[in-house]
C-alpha cells in the first residue's frame, strides 16, 4: 500500500491525529524499557545472556511476562548486576483473582511496582463482563495497594470494539478508581482497533503510567518503532498529560531476529528523544 492510500485508510479509521506532522521537541527518555515477551525465544534458551544483550543495547528497564523457570530472587541479582530494573510484570488474571496478595512476594523479589493483567479471556467480553471485570480490578487494586503495589490493565484491540455505542476500554477506565487501577496503553493495539492514543491521553489524563511502544505499518501490521506511521515526537510530548512513567518497547512476533528488532526500536527512540 502506498503512503497516500495508507493515510486515506487510516484517516477513515480516525487514526491520523497521531500520524505525520512535526511534534514539539521531545524530552530525553532516560530509561527506555523492553517487554521481555519480545525476546522470549532467546530468554527460553539463555536468560542471563539475553538480559546481558538487552542491557548492552541500552535498555535500562525490563517488563517480565513469566520468570522463565528462574527464582525471582535470582533474577533480581542478575538484573542488579546488569544495571537493569523491572518496574512491572505481566501476570495472568486467574493468578490475581483468588488472592491478589499472593503475588506480592514474587513482585517484591523482582522489584516490581506494578502488576499488569494483559488479557481478558475470549467468551467473557460482553459489556456485563467488562463491568464485572472493572469491579474485580478495583478489588485487586485495593488488595495490591495494601501490599505497596499498583495494579494495571494492558489493552489489545478487542477492547476498542464498540458494542451498543460503548467502547469497552473506556468503560473499564471510567468504572475503575484511579487511586487503585492504572492502565498500560499499547499504542499499536489501540490504533489497530481504530482508536487514537492522543485522544485517550487527553480524555483520561494521568491514567497511563505504562506504555507499550509499537509502530503500525501502512497495511495495519505491527512493525518496529520508527518503521511505521506513528509520529513518536507527538507521543513523547504527551507524556506529562498521560502520566507516563515507563516506556516499554514490544514486538509480539519479531522476525527474523527478536534481538535485532529490540535493537532497532531502541535506536529510534533513543535518537529521537536525544534530539
Amino acid at each position: 500500500m502506498h503512503r497516500r492510500e495508507a493515510l486515506r485508510v487510516l484517516g477513515a479509521a480516525g487514526l491520523l491525529p497521531l500520524i505525520g506532522g512535526a511534534g514539539r521537541p521531545a524530552r530525553r527518555l532516560e530509561r527506555i524499557g523492553l517487554q521481555l515477551y519480545t525476546v522470549r525465544d532467546r530468554m527460553a534458551a539463555d536468560v542471563d545472556g539475553t538480559l546481558a544483550a538487552v542491557a548492552e543495547i541500552g535498555y535500562r528497564e525490563v517488563e517480565f511476562a513469566g520468570t522463565f523457570g528462574r527464582p525471582p530472587a535470582e533474577l533480581r541479582r542478575t538484573l542488579d548486576g546488569l544495571g537493569l530494573s523491572a518496574p512491572s510484570a505481566h501476570v495472568p488474571l486467574e493468578a490475581l483473582l483468588p488472592d491478589p496478595a499472593a503475588a506480592a512476594d514474587v513482585a517484591a523479589a523482582l522489584g516490581n511496582r506494578w502488576l499488569v493483567v494483559a488479557w481478558i479471556p475470549q467468551g467473557r467480553r460482553t459489556l456485563d463482563d467488562y463491568r464485572r471485570f472493572a469491579d474485580d480490578f478495583n478489588r485487586i487494586g485495593e488488595s495490591l495497594r495494601a501490599a505497596g503495589l499498583r495494579f494495571a490493565y494492558h489493552n489489545h484491540d478487542f477492547e476498542l470494539a464498540r458494542t451498543s455505542d460503548v467502547v469497552p476500554l473506556e468503560l473499564l477506565i471510567e468504572r475503575t478508581d484511579p487511586a487503585l487501577v492504572d492502565f498500560e496503553l499499547d499504542l499499536y493495539w489501540v490504533m489497530k482497533g481504530g482508536g487514537d492514543p492522543l485522544e485517550y491521553f487527553a480524555r483520561f489524563p494521568g491514567r497511563f503510567p505504562l506504555i507499550h511502544a509499537k509502530d503500525i505499518g501502512a497495511a495495519g501490521e505491527m512493525v518496529d518503532v520508527g518503521r511505521g506511521l506513528i509520529d513518536w515526537e507527538r507521543v513523547i510530548s504527551a507524556e506529562r498529560t498521560a502520566g507516563i512513567r515507563h516506556w516499554y518497547v514490544e514486538h509480539d512476533n519479531p522476525r527474523p531476529d527478536s534481538l535485532a528488532s529490540a535493537r532497532a526500536s531502541h535506536a529510534h527512540l533513543a535518537h529521537l528523544a536525544a534530539g
